[in-house]
C-alpha cells in the first residue's frame, strides 16, 4: 500500500505560479507512471501531466507549455510546476501512481486545492 500526500496548493492571481509536491510513502522508481490530475467543480477528473518510469513526460493540451512535471526518485517525490496560471486552472489537483504491471492509476492522494483569481 502506497500513500501519496500532496502539498503546495493555494490561492494565486492569474499569471502567477505555484509548485505542487507529492510525497510517496514508498519507492516511485518502479512505477509505470506518476501523474497529476485535476477536477474542477462540475467537471470530470482529467489527467494533466504524467512522467513515465523512463522519465518521459506528457501533458494535456490545456497546460502544455505552462506546466512541468518532474520527480526526485531519491526523495520519492513528484512535482508539478505551474506557471502562467489561469482562472480555468482552478481545481483540486491529485497526485497518482500507476504501479508496475497495472494498466491504470491505482493509488491516489487526497488532493490539494488550487484557486486562480482573475
Amino acid at each position: 500500500q502506497v500513500q501519496l500526500v500532496e502539498s503546495g496548493g493555494g490561492l494565486v492571481q492569474a499569471g502567477g505560479s505555484l509548485r505542487l509536491s507529492c510525497a510517496a510513502s514508498g519507492p516511485i522508481f518502479s512505477a509505470n507512471f506518476m501523474g497529476w490530475s485535476r477536477q474542477a467543480p462540475g467537471k470530470q477528473r482529467e489527467l494533466v501531466a504524467a512522467i513515465s518510469r523512463r522519465g518521459n513526460t506528457n501533458y494535456a493540451d490545456a497546460v502544455k507549455g505552462r506546466f512541468t512535471i518532474s520527480r526526485d526518485i531519491a526523495k520519492n517525490s513528484v512535482y508539478l510546476q505551474m506557471n502562467s496560471l489561469e482562472p480555468e486552472d482552478t481545481a483540486v489537483y491529485y497526485c497518482s501512481m500507476q504501479t508496475e504491471g497495472r494498466m491504470q492509476y491505482d493509488y491516489w492522494g487526497q488532493g490539494t486545492q488550487v484557486t486562480v483569481s482573475s
